[in-house]
């Protein structure tokens, strides 16, 4: 199912995510667990189109909806839709709790919000984290989405990763256990370094095993090189190499094949700042490689 049609089948109608900035940052950046965080997270920790975390949730939330109140008037001339207050930046989940809780609850409160999106790593779940999550999902949609981005341990210590598998698997457990209503999201990147199509084959497989049965969503993306990360570097040397599209789609495809029906499909392209990519160039025309993998779904399909 899209995702598009899942949030549909729950809100009613058309549904759009407002990128918000809850002011947090990551155990792998502030030296709880490492520096520098993830070897391809930009400066803004993948929320890049969210405004400034020195605002109330509230006014990022207005801000939000005028971008997207901009977009449905250049497509349908109306201002039509539902929200999810989407918590994108870093981990939004890692700082103070009761700060965060309410951050949350004010998101919730705001006119037209129907539901809560919160990106974070498998590591900054705690057991209370979690409970009071499972408390607002008696009430409102809740989406809790895991970045693992890979299965391979060697490639998770490469990347600066700083948790593990049974980080990811734990915490899937805890989330399961406290509430079947929490939507979990996985997120995988296609292209790391040093990885072939067996290693990301095995990383869906992995989502697979640990998400049996349930309604689960999964991302995936092909790596991006973006401006004033440690992958940069080592793109410029020489040292990394981004797939080609072609070799994208087939790892897409193969993919694919392998999801049941339950699998949500939340996304299979990125959507970093056009002038934050160094590389692969062929993600820039982000219409034609929509486009193209919406071609590649119904190839599958058929």
């Amino acid at each position: 199912m899209t995702l598009s049609d899942f949030y549909k089948n729950i809100f009613d109608e058309k549904t759009y995510k407002l990128s918000l900035d809850a002011g947090c940052t990551c155990p792998n950046r502030d030296g709880t667990k490492g520096r520098g965080g993830c070897i391809f997270c930009s400066e803004n920790g993948s929320g890049d189109f969210a405004s400034s975390s020195k605002l109330t949730v509230s006014a990022q939330i207005e801000n939000a909806k005028l971008k997207v109140i901009n977009k449905i008037k250049g497509r349908t001339g109306e201002r039509k839709g539902k929200y999810i207050a989407y918590f994108q930046n870093f981990s939004s989940t890692y700082g103070d709790e009761e700060t965060l809780l309410k951050k949350y609850k004010e998101a919730l409160l705001c006119d037209g919000v129907e539901g809560l999106a919160v990106a974070t790593r498998p590591d900054c779940l705690s057991d209370r984290m979690i409970l009071e999550l499972a408390r607002i999902a008696e009430k409102h949609f809740v989406q809790l989405e895991l970045g693992l981005q890979t299965s391979n341990e060697k490639t998770a210590s490469f990347i600066n990763r700083c948790c593990t598998n049974e980080d990811y698997v734990s915490s899937v457990e805890r989330i399961r256990k406290a509430s079947p209503k929490i939507h979990i999201v996985t997120h995988l990147i296609f292209g790391l370094p040093g990885e072939n199509r067996d290693d990301m084959e095995k990383s869906v497989r992995f989502v697979l095993a640990h998400n049996d049965g349930a309604v689960f969503g999964l991302k995936i993306t092909v790596l991006y090189v973006l401006k004033n990360t440690p992958l940069e570097k080592l793109y410029k040397s020489g040292e990394y190499l981004p797939l080609e599209k072609e070799e994208y789609y087939e790892l897409l495809k193969n993919a694919l094949t392998l999801l049941p029906p339950q699998c949500i499909l939340h996304r299979l392209t990125g959507d970093p700042p056009k002038s934050s990519v160094i590389a692969p160039l062929w993600t820039l025309d982000k219409k034609k490689v929509i486009n193209e993998i919406h071609s590649l779904l119904k190839e599958i399909i058929l």
